[in-house]
Formats: C-alpha cells, structure tokens, sequence
C-alpha cells in the first residue's frame, strides 16, 4: 500500500503515512465499508483512497481546516467524528425506487416534501382523453355514413352538413376571429396594459411559442371569457364587466386566474381546428358530450390554478356574485356545500351542463389532491389542501425578446428601477408664511 499525499489548505504536501488533520476530520463521511457515500451529504472532502490507501492522488479538502471544530473532534476518537452506529449510511447494494425515500440501517430518511398532484405543474383532467377518444369514433361513424349514402344516392340535409362541416366551421372560426378585431379594444401596453401583462405571463409559465391576442368586447353585465383561433392565430376574449373605468383589473387575482383558465384552453389544445371537427358528435352525444366539455373545463381550471392560485376564492367569487358582490364570497361555504347540496335534480343538472356547477367546481380548486368530479358530487370536505391562496405561483419565465410595457398616455416613462428596502421618511411640508396685513388707515 502506497502512501497517499494531500495538500492541506495553507500549508505543504505531507508526505508521511499519518492522514492529515483534514482526513481526520472527515473520516467518518464515508461509509464504514469504505464505499465514498457521504454521510448526510456534509463534508465532501476526500475521497475513500485517503481511508484505504490508493495509488492514485486524493484531492485536496473543499473545505478549510480551521472550519473544524479540532480539539473537539481530538476528544472523540481518532476519526475526529462521533461513531454514527446504527445509523451509519452504508450502501445496502438495493437501487433506489423513484417516489420511494431511501432506507438506511438503523431508520429511515426523512421524507421530501411532495406538493398535491394537481397543485404542481398543470395536468389534464384524466377524464378528458377517453371522453375525446369516444367523441371521435362517433363523429368518425357519422362521416363515413354519410359518405355512404351520398354514394348510394340518398342525401338529406342533414347529410349535407355533415360533409361540408369542415368548410362551415372554417368560416365559424374566421367570423369570430374578425369580431374583436373590428369591435373590441385590443389588449397592448399601453390599452389595458395589466390584463396584456397577464396574457404574456401566462403563455409564458404554459411553453407557448407565441402570445395570444387578446380583445375587450362590451359585456353588457356578462361576466365571460372564451378563447378560440383561427387559422395559425389563437386570441383571448375577455368582457368588458371584469375591468374598471380606466382600465384597470377590479380584482387582479381574479382576473389573473381567468386570463389564464382561458390561456389554458389554448395551451391545451382545446381550440384546434382539427380537434373541433373531430368532436363534431358532441351536440349529437347529450351525456357524453357534456361530460367531455366539463373535463376541459377542468384541465382549463388546473392551468389557471397554475398561473394564480390566489386568484381562485375571488374568480369563483366573481362567477358567482358577480363583479360588485363577489369580494364578499366565503370560498370555503362555497365549496363545502359541494358535498351538503345534493340530491337527483343538483345531479341531472350537472350531468347536462357544459361547465362543472360551481360548488363542485370550488371544491375541485380547493383540493388540490385528485382531479374534479364529472358525474357524481365529491364525497367529503377538504379543507387547507392547495386552496386558492396555499401555493403561491412560481417566476413567470421571460421570452426571449421580452418588451418593456409602455407607458399609458399621458405618463412619463421611468427608466429608472425602483429602490429598494423601506421608503425614507418624507420631509413635512413647508407652509409659506402668510403675508403681512396692509396697515390701518
């Protein structure tokens, strides 16, 4: 066995078979069977050829002798460490399992925290792939029936419109494109540059390529948003009932989160040309269409859970109460009774909607820990589990050719960026004396 050399910080190479300080500090970071396995993963300093002898040089120490604590580990024992025992992390020669914490001799480690399953990235409603699977094949009979009879020689209108669908829907799509552009106000830095902001926040956390457009139509009192496409293009639709005069958000979570339900609609392919013609059989499959529309309405929701989940007690607020009253919503009641409101009429409701009914829908967005209920009401309350304001959003990512938002009209551009830490007292104003009176005559 060769003598192994280690530079020692701050000093020379020693060249005599006693390890160094440094080696003896971090002998027991390795495993007793000689291994290299850091122990806790706390003082990768050398390797297991310094414990065992190697030919091979042993690097030098990552960290400084003098941040050991020397005479301490003097007292103890030869290694400079406490005897760890039982718990000694030696290799048990088992590969680890993915979602399966690694056991050590002598106890486990403790657990990683895992955030609920439908509170991390946004996920598909499990639901929704069957559902679209089934409404294809239906359509996909209804094609080739009607081709069949337009070859036998009988055709109605019915058949008809199902074989001109493709060029129906095309013109469907381009109307409702050209109807924000030529009616509403469209979102940009300078005309409601916070609900823009949203939009480009949202495709951003969701990969898209591109922005979506996004428009301002008169509402009329409606409190809706949809988004669709055509062509190459995808926009966003919002009404004008959820800004306030001047344009600003009345409720920025709330809008936040809407913005991005429907920006969620579009990351999930939800408004493809192709896929609309394939789920032509919707209207013609009551239950089964209805079900497929509340399962995208709720991957729709997880993406805007995603965006800001803040945003969630006051969006259902809003849909329920409305724009004046929905602050004052208690988004927990409204969930809970999701579970107290039942019965055979609350479930034929639900089961012939096209959106889940709300209670079930806040009760969905509270618990965070399983996908939302398509046809039967939850079974129990969840409380405290990925609800609206629990997990906060992470950094919205940055395009790669981010602009600056311009200034509204009439506002200067600051092109300085803002202090930080607490804002300095501002000194009291300084009335002008008051002139003195005229004299008496």
């Amino acid at each position: 066995m060769h003598d192994s050399t280690e530079q020692t910080p701050g000093g020379k190479p020693d060249d005599g078979s006693a390890p160094t300080e440094s080696a003896r500090s971090a002998g027991s970071a390795f495993g007793s069977d000689g291994s290299g396995v850091p122990a806790t993963g706390a003082f990768p300093v050398v390797q297991p050829s310094d414990l065992g002898g190697s030919d091979s040089e042993a690097p030098t120490s990552a960290f400084p002798a003098a941040d050991f604590p020397t005479e301490q580990h003097r007292s103890i024992g030869q290694h400079g460490l406490p005897h760890l025992g039982a718990h000694d992390p030696a290799v048990t020669g088992t590969q680890p399992q993915v979602g399966v914490p690694p056991q050590y001799p002598g106890g486990p480690v403790a657990p990683v925290y895992q955030p609920p399953r439908y509170a991390d990235a946004p996920r598909r409603h499990p639901g929704e792939i069957p559902l679209l699977i089934l409404v294809i094949l239906t359509t996909a009979v209804i094609y080739v029936g009607a081709i069949l009879f337009a070859f036998v020689g009988t055709l109605n209108s019915y058949l008809l419109v199902v074989l001109v669908l493709p060029v129906i829907l095309w013109f469907a799509r381009g109307s409702m494109w050209a109807t924000p552009r030529v009616q509403g106000i469209q979102m940009t830095p300078t005309q409601f540059p916070e609900g823009y902001q949203m939009v480009r926040d949202a495709a951003a956390r969701y990969g898209l390529r591109e922005v979506p457009d996004a428009f301002v139509v008169l509402g009329n009192g409606q409190i809706n948003a949809f988004a669709s496409g055509h062509g190459f293009r995808r926009f966003v639709v919002v009404y004008s009932d959820l800004f306030e005069v001047g344009g600003e958000a009345r409720d920025p979570d709330a809008l936040a989160y809407i913005i991005g339900h429907e920006v969620g609609h579009i990351a999930a392919g939800h408004v493809s040309y192709w896929r609309q013609i394939g789920s032509f059989a919707m209207s013609y499959l009551p239950v089964i269409g209805s079900a497929l529309s509340r399962s995208q309405e709720y991957t729709a929701d997880n993406y805007g859970y995603f965006n800001r989940p803040s945003g969630v007690p006051g969006g259902m607020g809003l849909l329920g109460a409305g724009k004046y009253l929905g602050k004052e919503v208690d988004f927990d009641q409204l969930a809970d009774r999701a579970t107290t409101d039942r019965g055979f009429f609350t479930w034929v409701v639900n089961l012939t909607a096209s959106h889940p009914v709300l209670t079930w829908r806040a009760a969905a967005l509270r618990n965070r820990t399983k996908a939302g209920s398509l046809f039967f009401a939850p079974g129990q309350t969840v409380r405290g589990v990925g609800g609206g304001a629990v997990v906060p959003s992470g950094p919205v990512p940055t395009f790669s050719s981010q602009e600056v938002l311009a200034p509204a009209p009439g506002q200067e551009q600051n092109t300085l960026p803002p202090a930080q830490g607490p804002i300095p007292p501002q000194p009291p104003e300084q009335t002008p004396p008051a002139p003195p009176a005229p004299p008496a005559s």
